[in-house]
């Protein structure tokens, strides 16, 4: 389905201008939202056993199994603008959380693409809880997503922006008069949470990951010389550098960990719009995070 051009329309409906409209919508992007008891044709399993190739081992991460965390059926999907998800085929994603979290190595995540018409059997060798959660299905649904300093409209939430971010704001809303309509009406098209959610599939990456992303490419510009940063100067360059990434990256998949320990644990996978749209799956990143 062509969600931008429904929006669009349902936008000049309301009297906003084209352009003001287009500009809006190069920040707006949809992500799938996955959650039990939704109703709906399921889209997805969670834990339980995954489906492999036959004669494929369970993923490991060279030692040990990864635990399975979910899979999904691409054809079930809603489509995206701009997502580039195999249009078919399924994709399983494995995380050893709390190894990414204390490494920060991609060894102990993977995403496993099974084409479409691929022989698959049940896996075995790994039912131990700490690698097979309970099963259940998932249905999916959309939502609307922004950037963290987009339409920032409370003055808390605004003192927590840089100055960098700040003036994206300010920018925003000098360019966007209908600012305040528009979101409003993509929150009608494709409303905020509401229950427990599962998984997200696509929409914006987690700030901070981006920014580590930032931060690794502009030291290794300047280990190799191509570049030569002022130590007053990094934290901006970081900032502009992590904007210029947000526009690259895209999350291929967000979810909450079950773990006693940890106040939070949270799961991502982040990955290029080339790389998906090209379908190298294996050059996603596994990204954790607990927080005590």
């Amino acid at each position: 389905m062509d969600h931008q051009g429904q929006f669009h329309r349902a936008a000049l409906a309301l009297g906003i201008p084209d352009d003001e409209v287009s500009r809006f919508i190069q920040h707006l992007r949809l992500s799938i939202r996955l959650s039990g008891g939704s109703g709906g044709v399921p889209v997805g399993q969670f834990g339980g056993l995954p489906r492999l190739p036959v004669g494929m081992d369970w993923p490991s991460d060279g030692v040990s199994p990864l635990p399975f965390i979910f899979s999904v059926d691409c054809a079930a999907l809603p489509r995206i603008d701009g997502f580039g998800l195999p249009a078919d085929g399924s994709l399983l994603f494995f995380l050893n959380h709390e190894q990414a979290a204390a490494t920060g190595e991609r060894r102990f995540g993977r995403v496993v693409y099974v084409p479409a018409g691929t022989d698959t059997e049940l896996a075995t060798g790994s039912t131990d809880d700490a690698f097979v959660g309970e099963q259940y299905d998932v249905g999916a649904t959309l939502r609307a997503e922004f950037p963290d300093w987009f339409g920032r409209d409370d003055e808390d939430e605004e003192d927590d922006l840089s100055p960098f971010q700040q003036q994206l704001a300010r920018d925003l809303e000098r360019d966007l008069p209908h600012l305040d309509e528009l979101c409003a009406l993509a929150d009608k098209l494709w409303p905020p949470d509401n229950g427990y959610i599962s998984a997200y599939i696509g929409g914006y990456a987690d700030e901070e990951v981006i920014k580590s992303i930032a931060e690794q490419t502009l030291a290794w510009r300047e280990k190799t010389g191509e570049i030569v940063i002022p130590v007053a100067k990094w934290y901006s360059h970081v900032e502009k550098e992590t904007h210029r990434l947000t526009s690259e990256w895209v999350s291929l998949a967000r979810f909450p960990v079950d773990n006693e320990l940890y106040y939070r644990s949270d799961g991502s996978f982040v990955i290029r719009h080339d790389d998906l749209a090209a379908s190298r799956l294996d050059e996603a990143l596994a990204v954790a995070e607990l927080v005590p």
